[in-house]
């Protein structure tokens, strides 16, 4: 009796330690984005040295790196910020591109499937809270090695904005077809490749990415490729991983409405600068 009564404080002792374990664990992993998108400044009228600054800066929204602090349940994921080398004038400059991730920490909660996203726009700090995207992952027969870890792939189909091919600031070519006032964007369905490792069983991937049995290390969809260039686990300093609190309360839907009405904004007021100079100054960006 008095065995058995040891073997199962002995267990008891081990389902603990091990309840603890998984409670500490803690990971991170660096991602590299890369998007294909050039730019033609062919008769803007643009100076040289503005075109050079245009393309640096153009090529650092391009390629960026991110940090995803992650345990079991919830994970951070945030820009990694680096020192502006550009300089020159108009070194104030932000350059907007598409499927930005935010300016701050980007929480998401698996067992909750809600997420918390730090933005500022136009002075002005929201915290977009929502919940989690659910995609229908389709699990595929491929495999490969990233780094030292074996990767399944997962596919799913997104409805995303289409990007344009063309933009251009100034007056409108003859040619080319009006906007219509409030139209909304035109979508399009993307697929989208995921890579997954169950040697790290959580459900957390890069961006707006979750819900498979292993961590994400690669995205890609269109032109965009995310791929996992480190991973460190049950690092000595652990880091805060908790949902942020400043800045408006707003679900996505409204912050996109927000958004819409600055940009509006902000182009009427840039084609009026230019009409009254009487510069046409445009300029086209392909993807």
């Amino acid at each position: 009796m008095k065995k058995y009564s040891i073997k199962s404080a002995f267990v008891i002792c081990m389902l603990f330690a091990s309840i603890a374990s998984a409670q500490d664990f803690q990971g991170m992993a660096v991602y590299q984005t890369k998007s294909k998108f050039t730019i033609d400044l062919a008769g803007s009228g643009i100076p040289a040295d503005r075109i050079k600054m245009i393309e640096e800066r153009m090529k650092n929204q391009l390629e960026k790196t991110y940090v995803l602090t992650f345990n079991k349940a919830a994970s951070i994921y945030k820009e990694e910020q680096k020192l502006d080398q550009t300089g020159g004038p108009g070194g104030g400059m932000r350059m907007m591109m598409f499927g930005g991730s935010g300016s701050g920490d980007y929480y998401k909660n698996t067992q909750t499937k809600t997420s918390s996203k730090e933005n500022e726009f136009s002075g002005k700090n929201f915290l977009i809270k929502d919940n989690l995207v659910s995609y229908e992952w389709k699990m595929e027969q491929e495999t490969k090695m990233i780094g030292q870890n074996m990767c399944f792939k997962a596919t799913t189909v997104v409805e995303m904005p289409a990007r344009p091919t063309s933009f251009r600031f100034g007056r409108r070519d003859n040619n080319q077809e009006e906007e219509k006032e409030g139209e909304e964007p035109k979508m399009e369905q993307v697929i989208v490749t995921a890579w997954y490792t169950l040697d790290i069983p959580v459900s957390h991937g890069p961006g707006d990415y979750w819900g498979l049995p292993g961590l994400i290390l690669e995205i890609s969809y269109g032109e965009t490729n995310i791929l996992c260039t480190k991973i460190v686990l049950n690092p000595k300093d652990k880091s805060d991983i908790s949902e942020p609190t400043k800045g408006k309360v707003v679900t996505q839907e409204e912050y996109d409405t927000i958004l819409k009405e600055k940009m509006k904004e902000m182009r009427e007021r840039f084609q009026n600068e230019r009409q009254k100079s009487g510069s046409d100054g445009h300029f086209r960006i392909r993807g």
